[in-house]
């Protein structure tokens, strides 16, 4: 019996059906029509709820990505929190000149020419390709040849520094660029503006543009979520949002880093079916239910029309035709928290009458 069910048998715990020693019970006649519902069959989903945080989607743990500055000199420009910065754009200034973001995942870690081969150079290629300076530049970048610098990426190269005020030396200096994963939102600076940039040093940190919702798993509940279960988001003003689990982190975190005591979670990451739905929504408080399993042809009935049994266990009181009324035994299954639903398992049929709470 889930934990939710446990609550609801505490709420009705008063509420007795007189049943027999087989389970079952006949109501006396000529009592008022009851409230009824209907036993159904089909899929009932059981979830976890949770409180989470609408955050913008950084590195698989959460975290923002660093922005790590190469270039020696003093601080011209810097964004503001809150900048939106393609692939190509100046992310800052040094010495006036522009420091540009390149998309993708191997770091700059040297200078590159023409003759110069490897993942970077492919790395570059691409950005060009995407940005369309090759074509801008009369030439085309063939994606066979995307790991050679060749006189075709020389031109394209020239073509984006030019465009950018960068010296068209038709090479990359490690200092002109930083690389991170995709366009970002900036959501922290580190550098002060006039100050000394130095080679190593965090100038930045930033994000994707991109939404998502970050909540913590208790231990008991790490085994329950799964990777691409579905999930309904409460967004401020009780407005439903569709997301989904998009990833699930390895390692436990506790909310207090200095308190022993404190209990150990996993942090869970959820993937908006539509981001637009929370857009002006981040850092908002936001509750989250996760469907944790399920049953495609499950027996249930409304968890209102559960009643205790002398001794333990539960009945439900069934309307048979021509009015009369029996207390049949049943055992809880799947409790479905979002329809308010309970598998249960009995003598009953899809279909039967069962008396609920008038409403």
């Amino acid at each position: 019996m889930t934990a939710a069910v446990v609550a609801i048998a505490a709420c009705i715990g008063g509420v007795v059906a007189a049943a027999g020693p087989d389970g079952t019970a006949s109501a006396a006649s000529g009592s008022p029509t009851p409230a009824t519902a209907k036993v159904t069959r089909g899929r009932l989903s059981d979830s976890v709820a949770l409180d989470g945080t609408l955050t913008y989607r950084a590195r698989p743990d959460g975290a923002p990505h660093a922005v790590i500055n190469r270039a020696g000199g003093t601080y011209t420009a810097l964004p503001d929190v809150g900048d939106r910065i393609g692939c190509g754009a100046a992310l800052y200034r040094v010495d006036d000149d522009p420091v540009l973001l390149l998309c993708g995942t191997v770091p700059g870690y040297r200078d590159l020419e023409e003759g110069d081969e490897g993942r970077d150079v492919r790395q570059l290629n691409r950005n060009l390709r995407r940005l369309g300076h090759d074509h801008a530049a009369g030439v085309r970048l063939r994606r066979d040849d995307d790991a050679r610098f060749t006189w075709r990426t020389t031109a394209a190269l020239r073509h984006l520094q030019r465009a950018r005020g960068l010296g068209r030396s038709g090479q990359l200096d490690a200092a002109d660029v930083v690389v991170l994963p995709r366009s970002v939102r900036v959501a922290a600076v580190r550098a002060p503006l006039g100050g000394a940039a130095r080679p190593g040093a965090t100038v930045a940190q930033a994000t994707s543009d991109a939404l998502e919702v970050q909540a913590s798993l208790a231990g008991a509940q790490q085994g329950l979520v799964r990777r691409g279960a579905r999930a309904q988001v409460t967004l401020p003003g009780n407005r439903p949002a569709a997301a989904r689990v998009d990833r699930i982190g390895r390692v436990a975190r506790t909310a207090e880093e200095d308190d022993p005591g404190a209990e150990a979670t996993i942090p869970v990451f959820l993937r908006l079916d539509d981001p637009r739905e929370a857009r002006g929504l981040d850092a908002a408080p936001v509750g989250v239910e996760i469907t944790t399993e399920g049953e495609e042809d499950a027996l249930s009935v409304p968890v209102t029309a559960l009643v205790g049994r002398p001794g333990g266990g539960f009945a439900v009181e069934v309307v048979r035709p021509g009015g009369g009324r029996a207390s049949v035994a049943v055992r809880l299954g799947l409790f479905d928290a979002t329809g308010g639903r309970v598998a249960v398992r009995g003598p009953l049929r899809a279909g039967d009458d069962v008396v609920v709470p008038a409403s």
